[in-house]
C-alpha cells in the first residue's frame, strides 16, 4: 500500500521588529505562552522548549474556560539561529518556519503538513491566526 503524501499549508506574515526580537519572542516560553492560540477564548499556561536539533518542544493549549485542552509538542529536527527551524510533531507531521530580515522588518513563512481531522481551509484559518497573534503580540512589546 503506498502511503498517501500529506498536503502542505503555509500561513506568513511580515513583522515590523528587527530578526533578533522576532526570533527571541518565537522561541522563548515566556513570550510563547503570550501569543500562541488562535482565539481569544483559549490560551497556553504552559511552554517548555530546548530549542535544539534533537531537541524537544512542548506546548500545553486549553480552553480558558477549562471545558477541554491538549498538548501540542514535537522534537526540532533543524535550529539555523534567526534563519530557519524545521520540527516533527508527535503525530509525524514536519513544520518548517523560514526567518528573513528586511531593514527593519522580519518577514515569516510556516508551512506545517496538515491533519486529516479537520479540514484544509480550517487549519490554515487557524496556524494564520496563531500567526497574526504573534506579529500583534511582538510590534506590541
Amino acid at each position: 500500500m503506498e502511503a498517501k503524501e500529506k498536503a502542505a499549508i503555509t500561513v506568513r506574515t511580515t513583522i515590523n521588529a528587527p530578526i533578533s526580537k522576532v526570533w527571541d519572542y518565537w522561541t522563548k516560553p515566556s513570550h510563547v505562552t503570550k501569543w500562541n492560540h488562535a482565539l481569544d477564548s483559549w490560551h497556553l499556561p504552559r511552554a517548555e522548549n530546548d530549542l535544539r536539533p534533537g531537541g524537544r518542544f512542548s506546548y500545553r493549549m486549553e480552553a480558558r474556560d477549562g471545558s477541554m485542552g491538549f498538548d501540542f509538542g514535537g522534537v526540532y529536527d533543524v535550529v539555523m539561529p534567526m534563519t530557519y527551524i524545521e520540527s516533527t510533531l508527535g503525530d509525524g507531521r514536519k513544520i518548517k518556519v523560514n526567518f528573513s530580515a528586511k531593514n527593519n522588518s522580519t518577514h515569516v513563512d510556516e508551512t506545517f503538513e496538515a491533519e486529516t481531522q479537520n479540514p484544509i481551509d480550517m487549519q490554515r484559518a487557524g496556524w494564520q491566526a496563531i500567526l497574526d497573534n504573534f506579529k500583534k503580540y511582538v510590534e506590541a512589546n
